[in-house]
């Protein structure tokens, strides 16, 4: 063991999954955490099951990590599973209270939580999982919710890398663009013809996963929002 510990949330599937196996394969010990999540026979993961809107949830994971683990080095904010696709005035007060309060309050609990816990130690790392769309808007595809959460996520990124900066804490983005997952496979894309990002194809779930890993072995980076998109954002 690395003797090192990440939270990942969103881990039951999908880009969630495939993190806390990659950290699992550098011998990180893992903080697991979804809605739903199955319990796990590896002694260096733990599940935590909860409604990340919740704050009660980020107080289970914190000290779920601390309890097991004893610390907690890195946070990885994958709270991808609230996308609402429809037009701006077809969204209800209950799309609305759902989208923002996974991807914005559950994501602002958690983090308060983390970084408080890291800056007691001096040294940490904050991942946050945004996304392309928030800055390349497409009319096929309308998701105004998702936009304004995400874009928010990139514009805390910038605010905590500055401001926990003399604290050791380095914090960073992903902005996947459009990533093939159990949810929506690759096929599912093709009807998108000219609508590909310039590399022509969709990504997959480990292009994601090597960005996240590439920031965590990448001890001068920090507020960097790292586009992986297939070349999407350079054509806005």
């Amino acid at each position: 063991m690395t003797g090192k510990v990440a939270i990942i949330t969103g881990a039951s599937r999908g880009i969630g999954a495939g993190l806390v196996a990659a950290y699992r394969g550098r011998d990180w010990a893992v903080v697991a955490t979804a809605r739903t999540i199955k319990p796990s026979d590896d002694p260096d993961v733990l599940p935590v099951a909860g409604d990340i809107a919740d704050p009660a949830t980020a107080e289970k994971i914190i000290c779920g990590a601390l309890g097991r683990f004893g610390r907690i080095d890195t946070l990885v904010n994958n709270n991808a599973g609230v996308y609402l696709s429809k037009p701006f005035t077809d969204y209800t007060p209950a799309d609305c209270a759902r989208v923002v309060g996974v991807n914005l309050t559950g994501f602002f609990w958690l983090t308060q939580r983390a970084i408080a816990e890291m800056a007691s130690r001096y040294g940490g790392h904050v991942v946050n999982v945004a996304a392309t769309l928030a800055q390349a808007g497409d009319s096929g595809a309308p998701a105004v919710l998702a936009a304004l959460t995400k874009g928010g996520l990139a514009a805390a990124t910038r605010s905590w890398a500055i401001e926990y900066a003399a604290y050791g804490i380095r914090v960073n983005a992903v902005s996947p663009g459009i990533i093939a997952t159990p949810m929506h496979p690759a096929e599912s894309y093709e009807h998108l013809g000219a609508r590909l990002p310039p590399l022509g194809r969709v990504g997959q779930v480990s292009d994601v996963v090597d960005g996240v890993l590439f920031l965590e072995s990448s001890p001068y980076i920090t507020g960097e929002i790292l586009h992986i998109d297939g070349g999407q954002i350079a054509g806005h």
